[in-house]
């Protein structure tokens, strides 16, 4: 009998494999919510001037994300998912 371990590890039924959250969530460590704001930052010591990482935020948890990152220098702005200025981003990782 013969085994294939990585083919094991693809999914077969790919149409009903989930792809992820409907909606963009909140970065915030295990809030689901539905992201509102995209905050934008990055480490200067990591990272290139221009270069901008983001988490996404919920209303509720918008304000500790943004402390979290401006305690660090880390934080440079905040957009709504919404209106000219929300493209571009993933969330990069959780606070």
């Amino acid at each position: 009998m013969e085994f294939d371990l990585l083919g094991s590890l693809t999914p077969r039924d790919r149409e009903n494999t989930p792809a992820g959250p409907d909606a963009p969530q909140c970065s915030r460590k295990g809030c689901r919510e539905a992201a509102a704001w995209r905050i934008r930052w990055n480490n200067p010591r990591v990272h290139t001037p221009e270069r901008r990482k983001t988490w996404l935020a919920c209303p509720d948890h918008r304000e500790h994300l943004e402390q979290f990152l401006r305690a660090r220098g880390f934080w440079k702005d905040t957009v709504p998912m919404t209106g000219p200025d929300a493209a571009g981003g993933a969330p990069a990782e959780n606070a």
